[in-house]
């Protein structure tokens, strides 16, 4: 049976649609079309969303884990169980994204991933389109959990066995710049096609500006785990927050930034570089307690995470950093739903399979009200129920 989608609006990725009609069959976009021009089959199931937003399900390009599971388990339930959880929040897709571990303990959750990123997509569950390393080539200074004795300096014969036991799924990696060869190891891993994200670093500005030359497309988790910003050495921040060029994520909770700075943030990147991302952790989703990031115990309570007194992931899921961003900001419901679709599809150079919504894709959709409030998750075709 075809399903058949109504709203106030629609925005596919580039642009409003006034009077939508949005028709679904088999899992895909069978047809696009407004009111005046849509012939809706007489048997099609017909949603209706007065006042809503039609738009692509969300791209998280920085997650780490959800419902008691963490990414780096790399086994089926662990990944059936986050994807079906994320479905329910309007993710419709992710970057598995790692943690600094031994590199023995990396390779083998690399190789599980890469296995299980060859799956056929299942019905109501979002997708992993790929994977985020998030270290191990991080600064120590500015390491957050990262456990230090995992730590290294950019390499690149470690990065390309990372890269052989993902079997070519590595997307993203965040990399400190002021480390000895991030430059090398940058310009290397942008040839191979993966996007090279500066974060967890204690860089000066001249530093960033080396890597970003040599292909770095992103900033990590904006504000958190890098050197303040200096009127006088201005610093990573300050080389991020001025260079229209580059994307940069924020992770939108009111805990890990506050309102003002994510104003200060958005007035700087604008709609087309700022990147809504969670970097949930394995206690999204459930009650306060304790938890795993990686191979480290996280505390969990009144939806901060914490281990050994610092900020360990977050709890967060997109339909509420949207919502947050949209009240912190002033801004439109439809740039906000720009932050987590078409551009972090962009920045990650995945826009022919997430961000947009075309005739023939894949049925992944939301509906939103004008606050960002998620009504309905559609993935895959399927209906999901909306938290």
């Amino acid at each position: 049976m075809r399903t058949v989608l109504t709203a106030e609006k629609l925005w596919n990725g580039s642009q409003l649609v006034d009077r939508p009609v949005v028709t679904l069959e088999d899992g895909r976009i069978e047809s696009i079309a407004t009111r005046d021009e849509a012939n809706v089959p007489a048997d099609a199931q017909v949603l209706d969303f007065p006042g809503a937003t039609l738009a692509p399900a969300f791209f998280d390009v920085h997650f780490h884990g959800a419902v008691n599971y963490d990414v780096m388990d790399a086994t089926p339930e662990a990944l059936d169980a986050i994807s079906a959880f994320l479905a329910t929040r309007g993710t419709g897709s992710f970057l598995a994204t790692t943690v600094t571990a031994p590199i023995d303990a990396t390779l083998r959750s690399l190789e599980g991933l890469a296995k299980l990123l060859q799956r056929p997509a299942t019905p109501g569950h979002a997708r992993p389109l790929g994977i985020h390393l998030e270290g191990p080539f991080l600064s120590h200074s500015k390491r957050g959990v990262h456990p230090p004795a995992s730590l290294l300096v950019p390499d690149i014969a470690t990065f390309d066995k990372f890269c052989e036991a993902a079997e070519g799924q590595v997307r993203l990696m965040t990399l400190a710049p002021e480390l000895p060869g991030a430059v090398e190891l940058a310009a290397h891993a942008t040839a191979r096609g993966v996007r090279i994200s500066v974060g967890h670093s204690n860089a000066t500005a001249e530093e960033t500006q080396s890597v970003l030359d040599a292909g770095a497309v992103s900033a990590t988790h904006t504000f958190n785990a890098m050197r303040p910003l200096d009127h006088r050495e201005p610093g990573i921040l300050g080389t991020v927050l001025t260079n229209d060029a580059i994307y940069a994520e924020i992770i939108c909770d009111g805990i890990h930034t506050c309102p003002e700075m994510v104003k200060l943030w958005w007035r700087a990147k604008g709609p087309q570089r700022a990147l809504l991302i969670t970097d949930g952790m394995s206690a999204t989703g459930m009650p306060d307690g304790e938890y795993f990031l990686g191979g480290f115990a996280v505390q969990v309570a009144g939806g901060r995470a914490m281990a050994n007194g610092v900020l360990a992931g977050s709890v967060l899921t997109q339909n509420r950093a949207l919502e947050n961003f949209i009240r912190f900001t002033g801004a439109t419901v439809e740039q906000g739903l720009r932050l987590l679709t078409a551009n972090p599809a962009a920045m990650t150079g995945l826009t022919a399979r997430t961000g947009t919504l075309a005739v023939g894709q894949a049925a992944d959709l939301v509906a939103v009200d004008e606050t960002g409030r998620l009504l309905k998750s559609i993935v895959g075709g399927q209906s999901v129920t909306a938290a």
